[in-house]
């Protein structure tokens, strides 16, 4: 990828001395199998037939591709599986989009974990397995690597804390913290039904924490989500709840100021890994030291962007396709009321935005993986990732 402009949105922040990390992750990564184009969805007792499939890295690699597609220096700590699935996840994170994958592993004689997703009315249906890796020989560093930033995944299940659990979980979150690192906090479905507060003691440690609607309502108890944005603002120094279609709220308490910004209205194709997009964007903006109105707008672009393709990694936009729509948004503008309140709203993007405008291709998510090379010999394994 050396060759393809890409804008660094920290160059004129850096400094001699400053950690080589600028977002450090740890989760697992999952195979995701995407299914789109179907009408309803799957009835028991029936065959359905989707008319669009994609494959992709899943889990923890979405939020670390769109950070690294965005400039940022991404480092994962991560389990791999030593099966064909691994070999694929490992070679697009690494070789194809630049993650630096040193604290992470290959675990020989297991296997990857997988999802399928099922998009369907605007909305998708996922379907996991995957067991827990086994304790490493090394383990995923208990101390992460100095970095600016870090996200971590709070609540009740463990499985997107490095196969850690109980309150050993938070460990790392803790020491990142002290070390002077910003500490973004998301948090997965709670199973249990229990949405206990007490799962999101970490928030103690943490400089953000971004939930969807429905979590921050049903850890707060609060009559919306606007309501509850604001009570997790006494427990963390800023509090954003997406709210789907009507955008984001946030709440910073350490100077009173709130923002709200609309969603774009798009076609979605697979709404897979928004989430994980929209905090890829607020992250970059934070560390960039954007207004908090135009961190929450980026992130809304990124996530209104990747919905319009396959997958949650693969889909994250680049900084030339995010020129290409503001280029769009600029040529449509005035055309209706929409228009204008985007032109308005990104105005911030004319300066920052790379002034190339040649079309780059980003990996995008494929139907199959591991297609042989035309001159392979028949018999010979393929390898993964290769058109």
């Amino acid at each position: 990828m050396d060759d393809h402009p890409v804008l660094d949105p920290l160059e004129g922040l850096r400094a001699p001395g400053d950690p080589g990390t600028d977002v450090y992750l740890t989760g697992t990564v999952f195979l995701d199998i995407i299914f789109t184009g179907l009408d309803t969805a799957p009835v028991r007792g029936t065959e359905s037939w989707a008319r669009g499939m994609g494959s992709s890295p899943g889990g923890v690699a979405n939020m670390a591709t769109a950070l690294a597609r965005l400039g940022l220096r991404t480092t994962l700590a991560a389990a791999f599986g030593d099966d064909m699935y691994g070999d694929y996840c490992w070679e697009s994170l690494r070789e194809g989009e630049g993650i630096d994958l040193g604290p992470s592993r290959r675990i020989p004689g297991w296997h990857s974990p997988v999802t399928v997703s099922m998009a369907y009315e605007g909305e998708r249906t996922m379907v996991s397995h995957g067991h827990q890796a086994p304790p490493p020989e090394e383990a995923v560093p208990a101390c992460p690597p100095p970095a600016r930033a870090a996200v971590a995944s709070l609540g009740g299940d463990s499985a997107g804390q490095g196969g850690q659990g109980g309150a050993e979980r938070y460990d790392w979150i803790a020491g990142a913290a002290a070390s002077g690192t910003q500490v973004f906090a998301d948090v997965g479905w709670d199973d249990t039904g229990r949405w206990d507060p007490a799962d999101l003691a970490g928030l103690r440690h943490c400089a953000a924490f971004l939930p969807n609607a429905e979590e921050a309502v049903r850890y707060t108890r609060a009559d919306g989500p606007r309501e509850a944005a604001r009570r997790l603002a006494e427990l963390v120094p800023l509090a954003v709840v997406t709210l789907g279609e009507q955008g984001a709220f946030a709440v910073d308490s350490a100077n009173g100021e709130t923002a709200e910004v609309p969603a774009l209205a798009v076609e979605a194709l697979d709404p897979t890994g928004a989430g994980d997009v929209f905090v890829a964007g607020f992250v970059t903006g934070t560390l960039a030291k954007w207004p908090l109105a135009d961190r929450l707008a980026f992130a809304s672009l990124c996530a209104a962007l990747s919905v319009q393709e396959f997958g949650g990694s693969l889909s994250a936009p680049g900084w030339i396709e995010i020129a290409g729509w503001w280029a769009q948004a600029k040529a449509y503008a005035g055309q209706a009321p929409g228009d204008r309140e985007a032109l308005y709203r990104y105005g911030f993007l004319e300066e920052l935005l790379p002034a190339a405008t040649r079309p780059w291709p980003l990996r995008r998510a494929v139907p199959t993986i591991g297609f042989r090379p035309a001159d392979e010999q028949p018999g010979r394994p393929a390898r993964n990732g290769e058109p």
